[in-house]
């Protein structure tokens, strides 16, 4: 049996504004995949903590501070730091394209922006993660 697609969306920040990341946690759900979401204003540490200890295969943040530049990158590093590089770092929110390309550039995965199709992000993550499980293994 394969196994299911474990999901964090997490809400980094002090950004209290979390319609799209239920909308998103609810889209990747009814996709067949398991979510975990941890709420509102968790910091990077918080969300590699519950990212190593849940076991997801991807994080999810949903920004729209304006701080994704801060957060990102630390996220990334505590994976790193954790031994967890398997795991698919993507988010979305107000990302500007030059941003998302310098992000890309470090090692996060793809970002959507507002409007972006539920099954977009879905066919992007079901590509993406048998690839990092086979890295991982």
């Amino acid at each position: 049996m394969k196994k299911k697609i474990r999901v964090l969306v997490c809400k980094p920040g002090l950004d209290g504004h979390d319609r799209g990341a239920k909308v998103i946690a609810a889209a990747l759900r009814d996709a067949g995949m398991e979510v975990v979401y941890t709420g509102l204003r968790q910091t990077p540490e918080m969300i590699a903590r519950a990212a190593v200890q849940e076991d997801v295969d991807v994080i999810g943040l949903s920004i729209h501070s304006g701080a994704h530049m801060t957060l990102f990158p630390r996220v990334l590093d505590l994976l790193k730091q954790a031994g967890a590089t398997q795991i698919l770092l993507t988010g979305g929110g107000i990302i500007p394209e030059d941003d998302m390309a310098a992000l890309r550039k470090i090692g996060v995965g793809e970002l959507f922006g507002p409007g972006t199709p539920m099954d977009k992000i879905v066919e992007y993550i079901r590509a993406e993660v048998p690839k990092r499980r086979t890295v991982g293994a």
